[in-house]
C-alpha cells in the first residue's frame, strides 16, 4: 500500500514556515494541511469534493435483545437516508457534501455470532468488496458511516477481540440502553468471545467472526482509500471498530485516517487511544451515520484553506523578522 509521500510534506511544513503568522500559530491546523498534502500530493491540498457513503446491514445478534430497536429500523432508517430525512442528510446538504446509503442484504441478517461466525468466508469478502468498490477516486476526502441495529454490540467484540478486554470493558448505551441492558451486551459479547477464542489470529477471521456486512464494508472501504491515496474521516465507534481490524500487524494501516470526532458511546475514547489518534471534535455525539465524521470535514478545509490561500510573507511584504 502506498504512503504518504515525504517530499511533499517536507514542502508543505516549508511553505507553513513563510506564511504570514508566526511559526505552530495554527497549531494542528497546520500539521493536518501537510498530511492531506502528503496523501493527495499536491502542493495546496483540497477538501471541496467529500464523498459520504453509509453502509447498513443487518445483526443476528439483534435478537438477543442487546438494542434498544427492533431490527426492522434498519430498513426504515434506510428508507429515511434515500428520502433525505436524516441527520446525515441534513449535514451533506448543509456543506455540500455527495452522499450515498449502500443497503446490504438487509433481508438476510448476519448469523448471532454467539452461535457461529457473523458471516461465512464468501460473505465478508462480498462485503468488503462492495465497500471497496464505492471509492471511485473522485473525492477529495471521504467519509464511510453506518446504520444497523445490533451493531454496537458487533463493534464491541471486535474491540475486546483486537484492543484486549471482556465485554464490560467495551459495551455501552448504544442506542439507548440502561444498565440493565449494557450488562446484557457485555454478556453478549463475552459469549461470543469464548466461542471464537480459537479463532480471532487474523483480521479477516476477527471481521468475519464478529463483525457484520456494514462494518465489513467500511474495512473494505478504508482499504481501497489507501490504495487510492485518499483522505479518510473517521466516525465513532463502530467506524473505528472497523478500521481497528485491519491494524493487527500493521501499524501504519490507518496513516490515511484521522479521526473525526470522540463519541459519546462509552468506549471510543479508549479506542481511539489504542489506536493513537486525537479526535479533530468533542461533540458529546453518539449518532453514527458518519455524522461526526461529516461535521469534522470542515476542520480539515479550514486546514487547505489556510495552507491554500494565505500568502507568504514575501507575497504580502511583511517582514517576517523579529524586531
Amino acid at each position: 500500500m502506498p504512503l504518504a509521500d515525504a517530499e511533499a510534506i517536507q514542502n508543505a511544513r516549508a511553505r507553513q514556515g513563510q506564511l504570514t503568522k508566526p511559526p505552530g500559530s495554527l497549531g494542528r491546523l497546520e500539521d493536518l494541511a501537510c498530511w492531506m498534502v502528503g496523501w493527495q500530493r499536491r502542493e495546496k491540498p483540497r477538501a471541496d469534493k467529500v464523498q459520504v457513503v453509509v453502509f447498513a446491514g443487518n445483526h443476528g445478534v439483534a435478537a438477543r435483545g442487546v438494542s434498544a430497536f427492533p431490527a426492522e429500523v434498519t430498513v426504515q432508517m434506510v428508507a429515511n437516508f434515500e428520502a433525505g430525512g436524516a441527520a446525515i442528510n441534513a449535514l451533506c446538504n448543509a456543506f455540500g457534501h455527495d452522499m450515498r446509503v449502500i443497503p446490504l442484504e438487509l433481508e438476510r441478517p448476519t448469523q448471532d455470532f454467539t452461535r457461529g461466525a457473523a458471516l461465512s468466508e464468501e460473505e465478508c469478502l462480498a462485503a468488503l468488496n462492495a465497500g471497496a468498490a464505492v471509492v471511485d477516486g473522485g473525492g477529495d476526502i471521504v467519509v464511510f458511516g453506518e446504520m444497523g441495529i445490533g451493531n454496537t454490540t458487533s463493534a464491541s467484540a471486535l474491540a475486546a477481540a483486537v484492543f484486549g478486554g471482556c465485554g464490560s470493558d467495551w459495551a455501552g448505551a448504544g442506542t439507548g440502553h440502561d444498565a440493565t441492558g449494557i450488562r446484557l451486551k457485555a454478556q453478549v459479547v463475552n459469549e461470543a468471545l469464548a466461542l471464537h477464542e480459537a479463532y480471532l489470529d487474523t483480521p479477516f477471521e476477527i471481521l468475519r467472526r464478529l463483525g457484520g456486512r456494514e462494518i465489513a464494508a467500511i474495512a473494505g472501504a478504508i482499504i481501497a482509500a489507501r490504495a487510492k491515496r485518499i483522505p479518510v474521516v473517521l466516525d465513532g465507534f463502530i467506524a473505528c471498530a472497523a478500521a481497528g481490524v485491519l491494524t493487527p500487524g500493521n501499524e501504519d494501516a490507518l496513516a490515511h485516517c484521522v479521526a473525526g470526532h470522540v463519541s459519546a458511546e462509552g468506549g471510543h475514547k479508549n479506542m481511539l487511544a489504542k489506536l493513537g489518534l486525537i479526535p479533530l471534535l468533542d461533540l458529546g455525539m453518539r449518532l453514527g451515520e458518519g455524522s461526526g465524521a461529516a461535521l469534522a470535514v470542515q476542520v480539515l478545509k479550514a486546514a487547505a484553506t489556510t495552507h491554500g490561500q494565505m500568502a507568504t510573507f514575501a507575497e504580502a511584504g511583511v517582514s517576517d523578522q523579529e524586531a
